[in-house]
Parts: C-alpha cells; sequence; structure tokens
C-alpha cells in the first residue's frame, strides 16, 4: 500500500465539538474546550501517525459573523484553513438546524471532499438523525458519519472514511511529532481554559496568558505566567477576595499541566 498523508481540516459552529473531537483522535488533550463559546482563538495541529498514514488534524474556531478585531483574526484561521485543506470535516451538533447548518458550509466554498459529521449523536434519538441525513442535498458530501466525540463513539468509522479519501503522498512531519506548536503555547491554553471554567460573563474573553518563564529543572518544570486583562476593574475579579480565586486558577492550572507535560 502507498504511504498516504493530508490536512484534514474541522469547520463548524462554536461549540460543536471540533476541539473535543481533536483530543478524542489523537488520545491528548491539544485543544482547551469549555461550555461557552468562542474557547478556541487559534488554528491547533494535531498528527494522527498510524501504519503507511499521516493525518493532520486542524481545529479552527468556531465560525462566527465577526464582531470585532479578535473575531476577525479568528475568521482568517478558518478561511487559511479551508484553503488547504486536503479533506474538510463539516461538524454539526445533532441538535442543530440543518438548513442553517448547509447555508454556513456553503459560504466557506470548499473545494476539498467534504464528510458530514454528525456529533453528540448520544443526544439524541434515531428518528433524528434521519431527519438530519435527508436534509442535507444528496451529493454535496463524500460521506456522512455521525459520531460522540465526547463518548468516543463511531470514531473508529470516521478514520477509515478520512483514509479511504486521504491522497497518496509522503508524510508531512517526523512519526513522533504530535503538533507544531511549542509547551509554552499549550500551558498558556490550560490556563486561558481555566479562565472560563472559573469566572463568569465576559472575564474570559478580555483575557491573555504570556508564559513568560518556561525553565525545565531536575526535579520539576518552573512555569511564570501572567493574565492580562483588558480594565484594571477586572484584575480585582481574578484575583478574587483575599487572592482565594487566584490561588484556585493556579491550583486547576496544575493539576493539568503536570498532567500534559508528565511531571511536577
Amino acid at each position: 500500500m502507498a504511504y498516504k498523508a493530508g490536512f484534514v481540516n474541522i469547520f463548524g459552529k462554536p461549540n460543536a465539538g471540533k476541539s473535543t473531537l481533536l483530543n478524542a483522535l489523537l488520545g491528548e488533550k491539544l485543544a482547551i474546550t469549555s461550555p461557552k463559546v468562542q474557547t478556541t482563538r487559534h488554528r491547533i495541529l494535531g498528527i494522527l501517525n498510524m501504519p503507511e498514514v499521516q493525518i493532520i488534524f486542524s481545529d479552527t474556531p468556531g465560525i462566527i459573523k465577526p464582531e470585532y478585531k479578535l473575531h476577525e483574526k479568528m475568521m482568517q484561521a478558518v478561511r487559511s484553513a479551508a484553503e488547504d485543506a486536503d479533506i474538510a470535516l463539516l461538524m454539526m451538533d445533532a441538535n442543530d438546524s440543518p438548513g442553517q447548518i448547509e447555508e454556513l458550509f456553503t459560504s466557506l466554498k470548499l473545494k476539498a471532499p467534504k464528510i458530514l459529521v454528525i456529533n453528540k449523536t448520544d443526544l439524541v434519538g434515531n428518528e433524528r438523525l434521519l431527519q438530519i441525513r435527508k436534509s442535507f442535498t444528496k451529493g454535496s458530501f463524500a460521506d456522512i458519519v455521525e459520531i460522540s466525540a465526547l463518548e468516543k463513539n463511531n470514531l473508529d468509522i470516521l478514520i477509515k472514511r478520512i483514509v479511504s479519501l486521504l491522497p497518496e503522498s509522503p508524510p508531512y512531519y517526523p512519526e513522533d511529532m504530535l503538533t507544531e506548536k511549542p509547551l509554552r503555547f499549550f500551558v498558556a491554553e490550560l490556563i486561558r481554559e481555566k479562565i472560563f471554567i472559573l469566572y463568569q460573563k465576559e472575564i474570559p474573553y478580555h483575557t491573555t496568558v504570556l508564559v513568560t518563564q518556561f525553565e525545565e529543572k531536575k526535579t520539576l518544570t518552573k512555569i511564570v505566567a501572567d493574565i492580562i486583562v483588558q480594565r484594571e476593574t477586572q484584575k480585582g475579579i481574578i484575583l478574587g477576595e483575599k487572592g482565594r480565586m487566584i490561588r484556585e486558577l493556579g491550583r486547576l492550572s496544575r493539576l493539568d499541566i503536570e498532567s500534559f507535560l508528565g511531571r511536577k
């Protein structure tokens, strides 16, 4: 069998489950997840290596109508991903309106073969899934696959469909490589995820995490990170009463970062 490799880019509305799917396919937490929409700001590559196959997955920000500069930058990442995809995974929540979803996907003007991925199937019945399948224009997709990214249902079927559509090509990355992003990036993202979990309303969207020190010592990795906010009043919210919230943010972040790095 000739070697196959290619870029498989994941598109969908915010909270369709794109980041959860990427993490489930790779068996590693590369993309942060949160019930809040627009958690993903960056395009993240995750590399799945199998015998004679390399799939380079790309998790993109949720497709939205840009309202300010951060949104515009996020949508630039989506447009870039639309142009370089060998295969496009068009992901929808099983509870979404098929008409709205088809309109959204048509707006991307994708040229690559498309697989419709119906996610969160564990939350709906067979009748609803049949209704979704009937709603989409015949021939619009190379395949339709029903999955639950959270429950990891039918992911093996999805991978088989992807491999069948991949072009013949030598690998693009070394076979032991999982992602092209540096460790500092993922540390900052894991801290940002905890901000989404701990803080309410607008706070998570108005923060940036900057890792200023990443030093690997003999027994542990020393990390210093700054949380940058837009307004002076937001500092007090991040800190919490007597520093309670910032301590909890540090505790939760350390747990995930230690798990990710495999050391203290």
